[in-house]
């Protein structure tokens, strides 16, 4: 057998790859290249550890001529990637009786009896294979009997091997080695690495480190260069020491301010230096041996959401980091953190039930069970929490008053979590652990505990959680560093970004995260206030045509105030307004009491209602009668909408405000259809130019979200100013699944690999992605001018943003909330684009 002398030392003379050594033993050398002190270490390539588990012959003398005589050392694993695991690791090898009355000369000879007594337990259960049952465990035994135990350990370790415990150095670090590459190749320890992402064949390197005797004043520690939760650079962490030492009275040092104090100064160098060489504030564990301290391990400094963009724009402003670099150090989705209340996740908190996290942030409130309930708290100045099973358009109204939103069904994609995203209202949707009883106004968690109506829960819409009561809450950070980054973005990004709101309030709130203009404003959503919902249902049962216009003329002016309030929000900037997409049963009751209810409210028999609901009930609802087949059949409605559009557009005009409107019209198959409606809207637009005395422009587009309309798309380009591809339902249909009901097998087919994500999670570029493409290439061919855009769930998604912006999309378009998620990730598309481009120019 070869003898294996794949190792070394980790001086920072040389690199050490990780793809041969392991992460942690390139770290370290990184280290000590930056002319940071660490201990001397060896390393062992993972090659040479597979080989030791293969039965190759193991010769430590070359290792151990690094450490000098009798020296004292712990072994570390160094794993390719540091969430793979890999063995605890083991301390004071090399430890004996020597070493034991050493170290007891000159510390105590408790401490030196503890130390030999830990090792001896380690050894024992991990390299001699002894029953940990049958060993008292160190941790657990008094301090002033570690003598006699340490005496009854050896004893055991006697007559459970029939050999003396090692006293040489050398043989107690090829058992150690020996029995860490072992345990790495065990059947469990396999598993747990490869539900980390491991492939079957990962390896393990391992580093042996010199240890501090700790005959002078020692200790071990750890120390960051920023404060984790705002990124405000100063030094934080903790320390042990083996025997008290004077306090350096230093301020702002927190729990590291035991330590002495020139070693503190050294610590406080070894973080500026490697902040220096990597560009990045680091975090160390170190020990102490006197007056020096040595660096063990070291990461860049872990951050929350919050310190990430404080610390990146720091780098950049200090002109450590260029702005792009900035930008790119920068998660988008933790951005999306930093607008809402979040969990303290540092605080004891109680989950009671898990789901989809639909939309981000945290709040505690009453349970509520519907829209009026979370009206009447609402009213109190009391917060509420929104239970339902699963949301509908009738609880919009509850929506909007309840902190936050709980459903038993539904996806990332649900009605609940497109509202609640829209809303800036944390959600957690799809909760199987939990049981609904909405007649008997409670709720059972998995172990049966009972929640009732007017009982405190927290949601936690980031982490997709149920907490028991009101849990302690991080307010938002939206600061100068945050706005700092988002201008940063628009310096860098090419492709527009809009917003999708239905509400003044979100328009409002679009308009605050600086989106350039409305990408999609559900008119439907406006229709279900309480004043506007008893004017809808009348125009429902109106007996003819001249009925439903009289009707409808009540709308009108609510409707025109609402544009017109747009136009005001958004002067200057584009409004992208959907027709009337909903099919009408969506605005009448099914349940018995509510329909008698309705009745009486209207002077009509409850049959006559009945009868309404009945006939207006349909197979699949969400294909049937919306969208455009309602306002080519109703063109009525249609008609309403259009005048309210053009005469709040004139109205803003007389106004001094600059008016874009751009009407989209939903739901399209077929260019007659484009045809029909843009024709009534045309007839409409010049009736108004003519009584107002105002001549206003706009734009009609469709949008895209029926499979034939992509594969027709040079049809519908000629007679359309845009194309806005509405993903949610074009995915629905791609798929033929129904996007609320797909959670009952969806975790089964991504988890069989059936589907590689959820599709109405993440954006389908293989399939939905090539209508997307083929839509565009023959849009453009019909006309060169359209404007391409996308507007459903998927559109502030970075991997979308990038896919649209290769194809030449104009704009995308998303939650208000999700805003500046889709202007940093927009940046970071151009910022690649550019970098490819300049390499592939070096290249040449």
């Amino acid at each position: 057998m070869a003898r294996l002398t794949d190792t070394i030392l980790l001086d920072g003379a040389v690199e050490v790859p990780s793809a041969r050594f392991g992460s942690y033993a390139s770290r370290l050398a990184r280290v000590a290249g930056c002319g940071v002190p660490v201990p001397v270490s060896v390393a062992m390539s993972i090659d040479a550890v597979r080989g030791i588990s293969e039965g190759h012959n193991l010769d430590v003398s070359g290792m151990l001529e690094a450490f000098g005589e009798n020296p004292l050392l712990s072994v570390r694993s160094s794993p390719l990637r540091s969430e793979w695991g890999g063995s605890q690791q083991m301390l004071h090898v090399g430890m004996n009786e020597s070493v034991r009355k050493k170290i007891a000369e000159c510390l105590d000879s408790d401490t030196a009896t503890e130390q030999f007594l830990r090792f001896v337990y380690a050894y024992s259960i991990r390299v001699a294979k002894l029953d940990a049952d049958a060993i008292d465990d160190p941790e657990k035994v008094d301090r002033q009997n570690a003598g006699e135990n340490l005496q009854q350990l050896l004893q055991l370790y006697r007559e459970e091997t029939g050999e003396e415990f090692p006293e040489t150095v050398s043989v107690q670090l090829a058992g150690v080695l020996r029995s860490m590459s072992d345990s790495w190749e065990s059947t469990s320890a396999r598993m747990l690495r490869m539900a980390h992402g491991a492939p079957d064949d990962a390896g393990l390197g391992l580093v042996v480190q010199q240890m501090g005797v700790g005959c002078r004043t020692c200790g071990h520690g750890r120390a960051s260069a920023i404060d984790f939760a705002t990124g405000e650079p100063g030094l934080h962490g903790s320390y042990s020491s083996l025997r008290p030492v004077p306090r350096s009275g230093k301020a702002g040092c927190n729990a590291l301010d035991g330590m002495p104090p020139e070693a503190l100064h050294h610590v406080s160098q070894h973080l500026v230096l490697l902040q220096h060489c990597n560009r990045d504030p680091f975090e160390i564990d170190f020990t102490v041996e006197g007056d020096k301290a040595l660096v063990v391990d070291a990461r860049p400094a872990p951050r929350s959401a919050q310190a990430e963009v404080a610390v990146a724009v720091a780098l950049a402003e200090a002109e450590i980091i260029e702005k792009p670099e900035a930008l790119m150090r920068l998660e988008p989705d933790n951005i999306a953190r930093l607008l809402h209340k979040q969990v303290d996740r540092s605080r004891p908190r109680t989950v009671i039930a898990r789901g989809i996290a639909a939309s981000p942030g945290a709040a505690s409130g009453a349970i509520v069970f519907s829209s009026a309930a979370a009206s009447k708290y609402a009213a109190r100045d009391e917060s509420c929490i929104l239970v339902r099973v699963e949301t509908g358009p009738e609880d919009i109204r509850g929506m909007h008053t309840a902190r936050g939103v709980l459903t038993g069904r539904g996806g990332i994609t649900s009605h609940a979590a497109v509202i609640a995203r829209g809303l800036g209202v944390p959600c957690v949707a799809g909760s199987s652990d939990i049981q609904f009883d909405p007649c008997l106004l409670v709720l059972k968690d998995k172990d049966g505990r009972v929640f009732r109506e007017g009982q405190i829960i927290t949601i936690d819409g980031t982490a997709g959680e149920v907490l028991e009561g009101a849990a302690a809450l991080v307010k938002p950070a939206v600061n100068e560093a945050f706005e700092r980054i988002l201008a940063w973005s628009d310096e860098y990004r090419d492709i527009g970004v809009r917003a999708n709101a239905d509400t003044l309030e979100e328009v409002r709130a679009a308009c605050g995260f600086k989106a350039e203009g409305i990408g999609l404003c559900r008119t439907e959503h406006m229709f279900f206030e309480e004043s506007r919902l008893t004017v809808m249902r009348e125009m429902i049962f109106a007996a003819d045509i001249e009925r439903r216009r009289e009707t409808l003329e009540k709308l009108l002016p609510m409707q025109r105030g609402d544009f017109l309030a747009l136009f005001e929000i958004m002067s200057g900037n584009p409004v992208c307004i959907r027709l009337f997409d909903p099919p009408l049963h969506e605005f009448l009751p099914h349940d018995p009491d509510e329909i008698t209810e309705l009745a009486d409210a209207m002077g009509l028999s409850a049959r006559l209602v009945e009868s309404r609901v009945e006939e207006l009930k349909e197979f699949n609802p969400m294909l049937g009668m919306r969208g455009v087949r309602l306002g080519i059949t109703v063109p009525e409605i249609y008609e309403m909408q259009a005048r309210a559009i053009f005469e709040a557009a004139a109205q803003a005009i007389r106004a001094g405000w600059s008016a874009k409107p751009e009407i989209m019209i939903p739901l399209v198959s077929a260019n007659k259809e484009v045809i029909l409606v843009e024709s009534c809207i045309e007839a409409v637009a010049d009736q108004v130019r003519a009584e107002q005395g105002v001549d206003f422009r706009y734009k009609t587009g469709v949008m895209v979200e029926t499979p034939r309309a992509a594969l027709k798309a040079d049809d519908l380009a000629s007679n359309s100013a845009f194309l806005s591809f509405g993903t949610n339902d074009l995915t629905q249909l791609t798929y033929g699944i129904s996007r609320d009901d797909s959670e009952r097998f969806m975790d089964i087919y991504v988890k069989r690999n059936v589907f590689p994500d959820d599709p109405f999670e993440t954006f389908d570029q293989d399939g939905v992605g090539e209508l997307l493409l083929l839509a565009a290439e023959r849009g453009r061919r019909a006309n060169r001018d359209v404007t391409l855009a996308i507007c459903g769930e998927h559109a502030a998604d970075p991997a979308t943003i990038q896919f649209c912006r290769d194809a030449g999309f104009t704009y995308v378009s998303c939650s208000p909330f999700r805003v500046p998620v889709a202007r940093l990730a927009a940046a970071q598309s151009a910022i690649r684009a550019t970098d490819v481009k300049q390499k592939c120019h070096d290249s040449k």
